[in-house]
């Protein structure tokens, strides 16, 4: 229903916009047409005046003299005025035109986001939800084995660490967007991104991860939480996007006064013209394959706000033959 109360909004300020331009054609004519009747008048005037008083003894010599050239340049005058206006007019309104558009497209672009930012996170909400209550009413309702009891509180676990990482997210994404600030202090980056790896592993048995971090690296400024998240998030949304035999290839080295890390998966991709617009907030690419995957638009959001809070750079390769690479650079000394 709003959809089409839109387009009629759009369709009738297209007709008014439409009604302008021939309602202003129709009165540049006529002010072409009038000035041009004014200085035909005007000279005429002017011709017989100089005839009868002898100044001219015929049209030749009324078109040479200096009244008449006056006149001329007068009306040339008029006329150049009134071209420029109508043209500055004409640009005016297309600029408007385009400027409207392209913020009702952006606009129609960030409610649509935000509309599927709340689909996914009430389906992210919702699942894990379910899950814990089922546990729990199973836990309540039967007489479980040890091994069962084991399994059901696994599960339980894992649901609650989804949870928590959506929540943390949901917090991280809203103090970043505001005024970022890392919180930085001396960070040994080699044993927080193994410690990061190793718990990736135990979370994603089946994900082959190839690793490997220079351990000459030197220590950086950084903000633990933040730089965290980053790597969190880089290599689950590797995972999430891969099909098949998943694999996690993590490496990070030092050039000069920078660290660099590359996280490169084997999903299925990112399309060149979309590598801009995934770091906007709730972004998602409307592909079916993305659309099938678990997510809230937030992940590379924070990404690139924590990136950019560290000095850093971060950009979007293709890894061949499928799939992503992240590549990211950070100062040392910030």
């Amino acid at each position: 229903m709003n959809m089409l109360k839109n387009k009629r909004l759009r369709l009738l300020s297209y007709l008014v916009i439409a009604y302008m331009l021939i309602a202003f054609a129709w009165w540049s004519v006529l002010l072409f047409t009038k000035n041009k009747d004014a200085y035909n008048a005007k000279s005429e005037l002017l011709k017989i005046g100089m005839i009868a008083e002898g100044l001219a003894d015929n049209e030749d010599t009324f078109f040479m003299s200096q009244a008449h050239q006056i006149l001329l340049k007068e009306y040339k005058r008029q006329e150049y005025m009134i071209f420029g206006e109508a043209i500055f007019f004409i640009l005016s309104l297309v600029i408007g035109i385009y400027l409207i558009n392209r913020a009702y497209y952006k606009e129609v672009g960030s409610s649509e986001q935000q509309k599927n930012f709340l689909l996914s996170i009430t389906h992210e909400l919702k699942s894990p939800l379910a899950s814990l209550r089922l546990i729990l009413e199973t836990f309540i309702k039967r007489d479980l084995k040890t091994e069962q009891k084991l399994e059901l509180s696994e599960s339980g676990l894992k649901e609650t660490q989804r949870l928590e990482d959506l929540v943390q997210n949901l917090l991280l994404a809203a103090k970043v967007e505001n005024a970022y600030k890392p919180y930085k202090e001396i960070l040994d980056l080699k044993q927080l991104s193994n410690e990061i790896i190793n718990q990736q592993k135990i979370k994603h048995p089946s994900v082959k991860f190839e690793a490997h971090i220079d351990p000459s690296i030197s220590d950086i400024k950084g903000d633990r939480n933040g730089l965290s998240s980053v790597l969190i998030n880089l290599i689950e949304n590797g995972i999430k996007y891969s099909k098949e035999e998943k694999v996690i290839k993590i490496n990070i080295e030092q050039q000069k006064n920078e660290i660099l890390l590359s996280i490169a998966d084997n999903g299925i991709g990112i399309p060149e013209k979309e590598r801009t617009k995934v770091f906007e907030k709730f972004y998602r690419i409307g592909s079916e394959d993305r659309r099938k995957t678990k997510g809230t638009g937030l992940g590379l959001f924070i990404i690139n706000k924590v990136i950019a809070g560290h000095q850093g750079k971060i950009e979007i390769n293709n890894n061949i033959p499928n799939g992503t690479i992240f590549n990211i650079s950070l100062p040392i000394k910030t």
